[in-house]
């Protein structure tokens, strides 16, 4: 004898915990990838940001024969350092007054998450100076940690 045939009505605990377990797969997958390539866009928005205010440093010393004199390291684009202007001499400052001729009329700041500021020294009078800043991960040839800049290029490590 013939048992009829009922239609499946829906799916077994088992089809449900293995698709759920492969959609849990693919978006851990997910998000690896997307944090990876934050990470990289983050390290490549700070070798731009060096680069331009390398710059805007070579545009004030063409102009005034000097870069900004900073013994003491300031952070760059914080509060009180977010303008470079030519003001009796190139400097970084907190606002366009007295600026005669603007450099940069905003200074960038680390993008977020924040690692180590942007810090820039320059002796007085000196004809060099140092940026240090760090990357998160290997980009071109410079590599994740501490790198530098100065007048003569970017640079791999911290020694300038």
């Amino acid at each position: 004898m013939r048992v009829p045939h009922r239609g499946r009505r829906g799916f077994t605990l088992i089809e449900l915990l293995v698709v759920i377990a492969i959609i849990g797969i693919l978006s851990t997958l997910a998000v690896v990838a997307l944090n990876s390539a934050r990470q990289r866009s983050r390290d490549a928005k700070r070798v731009s940001d060096i680069r331009q205010i390398q710059t805007s440093l070579e545009l004030g010393y063409a102009e005034i024969g000097g870069y900004p004199s900073s013994p003491s390291p300031i952070v760059l684009g914080s509060a009180n350092y977010d303008v470079m202007c030519v003001n009796g001499g190139s400097v970084f400052q907190a606002s366009t007054t007295g600026c005669s001729t603007m450099l940069m009329g905003l200074v960038p700041s680390n993008p977020t998450p924040n690692g180590a500021d942007y810090l820039y020294t320059s002796a007085t009078g000196s004809a060099t100076y140092s940026i240090t800043f760090e990357l998160e991960g290997q980009t071109g040839q410079l590599g994740a940690g501490p790198n530098c800049a100065n007048q003569n290029g970017i640079i791999a490590g911290s020694t300038c």
